[in-house]
């Protein structure tokens, strides 16, 4: 559990609202914690996924083509 979240109170003797802003202060000091991407790396990462992406377009395709001719066949 991170520091904040074990020094906070217990639920009870918060209202509704404050509950709120507390939820809203730890996502705050969770993504101050977060280590964005440079640029560059964002860029070889974009790249990546769109690779892979139409790599298994590709194969799904593929396997349709063949699944179609072998039904075709069989049925036909």
């Amino acid at each position: 559990m991170s520091e904040s979240a074990a020094s906070t109170p217990t639920k009870k003797s918060r209202g509704f609202f404050g509950r709120i802003a507390l939820f809203i202060r730890q996502v705050i000091d969770e993504l101050r914690k977060v280590v964005w991407p440079t640029r560059s790396e964002l860029g070889t990462y974009f790249v990546v996924v769109v690779v892979f992406i139409l790599a298994i377009m590709l194969f799904t395709g593929v396997l349709d083509f063949v699944f179609n001719r072998a039904v075709t066949w069989i049925f036909a």
